[in-house]
């Protein structure tokens, strides 16, 4: 098994003081802070520094709060993250702005979506941009209560949206839509183990990766990972297995990784959602290419996603 070290957009090291950010003057001493810094996106894109042409990985990029102040009167959305140490961090969604505004501050940037640089960046950088891009979105797609359709106030650093009629006053959290991805393997000849690989209709033409779905309400994760993967491959599984979880704000889901074993191996797949799967053995995958190479033949998931740490793994395990 990798370590799950390896797994993007987890594990970041920061305090996200959950009660102290309940205190309404404790945020905005933070917000005064001469250190504080804030992390800015533009229609879910985030401020880093990439030169495509030279060997250098992207950076992560925020300014300090006195940098931005000419631009920051006009924001969609205002979060706290935490504290970085004793520095305060925030972000904003600026997209009801020209891009060029947020360009021309100081310092080399460019606006760039986390899916196309996430895996390049640090693990820390790629989490804090990853819990920034969520949170903004959240905040952007829930500014009225679902409830009795009055507007709908951040409230505790934008961690909870608070309705603003007395009559109803509901209280809204962020949401995260759980679903699970698998990886599916056939033992049934021991001397040569597969998995099971498909390609949805959306992805790019190479790319095959491990079964996923949404959970259903009043469904467990084994009875999910069960039905997805017979309603995307025609395959009966059992032995479903936990192993990880990963955070994926494209735009807000939880990625809940298990491993199951195939009981039938005839694929039939719909050839609308899903337009191929087929089982794998550990060589082939070998000689698969990278997401994005522009190469031929098959190539495997990003190195930042889940996918690709559940079929690493097993390949590690299974030769």
């Amino acid at each position: 098994m990798l370590n799950k070290e390896n797994i993007y957009y987890c594990g970041l090291e920061l305090n996200r003081a959950s009660e102290q950010r309940k205190d309404a003057h404790w945020l905005d001493r933070q917000w005064r802070h001469n250190q504080c810094r804030i992390y800015l996106l533009h229609e879910n894109r985030n401020l880093m520094r990439w030169n495509r042409d030279s060997n250098e990985m992207p950076v992560a990029v925020s300014h300090q709060r006195v940098e931005t102040e000419a631009i920051l009167p006009i924001f969609e959305s205002m979060v706290f993250l935490g504290l970085d140490k004793d520095v305060p961090l925030f972000a904003a969604d600026l997209s009801a702005r020209d891009e060029s505004d947020l360009l021309n501050l100081p310092g080399d940037q460019d606006l760039i979506d986390l899916r196309e640089a996430g895996w390049l960046l640090s693990n820390q950088e790629a989490a804090l941009l990853a819990y920034a891009r969520g949170l903004l979105y959240w905040n952007k797609h829930n500014r009225y209560c679902s409830n009795c359709g009055s507007i709908a106030e951040s409230r505790q650093g934008g961690h909870l949206r608070l309705c603003s009629s007395q009559q109803c006053g509901r209280m809204h959290f962020p949401r995260t839509d759980p679903a699970v991805i698998m990886l599916v393997e056939d033992l049934s000849d021991p001397g040569t183990p597969r998995c099971l690989l498909g390609r949805n209709s959306r992805f790019p033409e190479r790319l095959v990766s491990t079964l996923a779905g949404f959970v259903d309400p009043l469904e467990s994760l084994e009875e999910t990972v069960v039905r997805e993967v017979f309603e995307e491959a025609g395959v009966h599984v059992d032995r479903v297995s936990y192993q990880a979880s990963q955070p994926w704000p494209f735009p807000s889901s939880i990625m809940l990784g298990f491993r199951a074993r195939a009981i039938s191996t005839e694929i039939k797949v719909d050839g609308v959602e899903i337009a191929e799967a087929h089982w794998f053995t550990p060589d082939q995958l070998k000689t698969f290419g990278e997401w994005g190479d522009g190469g031929e033949g098959y190539c495997l998931p990003r190195r930042d996603s889940i996918a690709r740490y559940l079929i690493e793994s097993w390949m590690n395990e299974v030769g």
